[in-house]
């Protein structure tokens, strides 16, 4: 909701716990609720917006008016919501046909015709080599300066700045390949070259039934 132009597409799993006829009314339901959601927001964001400017000294809040008119402009698309049953290859294969429709469609991005440097393909093809290969740590966490140095040992990136590294992590980051939390202080000088190992870390720290197995241990 904070992201301009952003587009959702959400996922409902556990299809298989589900009745036929169920599916299509949960899908529905959560289609609803979403669509309540937001316009709930819509709402509140103008009623916030009206006081402001109803105030007897308005000059003192334009900081806060600038910021909920910002809001109030990144558009949010909701796209219909795929149900998949994560135990079947078949629809974990229509999801992902699902996806790249989505992602083709120029309307929901127009910058997918954008054509890239010819550097970025050749750090993304340095870094893929740097995950599969076996000097590579499991966990795939690798110091930002490190990877810069790493990279720069290669004959086509050795002009390779710290700036314009930082500017492919970030497209690589929106695109899947690696993850790289640069908004977060602990975590700006660090690249997770496989984020399949936060995943497994992600499973094991939240799951069903979490607060009770930690109760359970004496």
């Amino acid at each position: 909701m904070r992201v301009p132009n952003s587009v959702v597409l959400p996922v409902g799993t556990h299809v298989d716990c589900c009745r036929e006829e169920e599916v299509e009314k949960k899908r529905r339901d959560i289609m609803a609720k979403m669509a309540a959601m937001l316009a709930e927001r819509k709402s509140n964001l103008a009623h916030f917006i009206h006081n402001l400017e109803g105030s007897e000294e308005p000059e003192f809040y334009v900081d806060q008016w600038e910021r909920l008119k910002e809001m109030e402009s990144c558009m949010l698309t909701i796209l219909n919501l795929v149900a998949v049953n994560c135990t079947d290859h078949h629809d974990i294969k229509k999801l992902e046909a699902v996806i790249l429709e989505h992602v083709k469609n120029e309307e929901l991005f127009p910058e997918v015709i954008r054509v890239l440097p010819p550097v970025y393909r050749q750090v993304e093809a340095a870094i893929v080599g740097m995950a599969g290969s076996e000097e590579l740590s499991e966990h795939g966490m690798m110091d930002l300066q490190y990877l810069l140095s790493k990279l720069s040992q290669r004959d086509h990136l050795a002009n390779l700045s710290k700036d314009l590294l930082q500017d492919i992590l970030r497209y690589l980051h929106r695109v899947g390949l690696i993850v790289w939390y640069e908004e977060i202080k602990h975590l700006e000088n660090t690249v997770f070259l496989q984020p399949t190992f936060l995943i497994t870390v992600f499973k094991l720290l939240v799951r069903y039934h979490l607060v009770q197995q930690l109760e359970s241990i004496s």
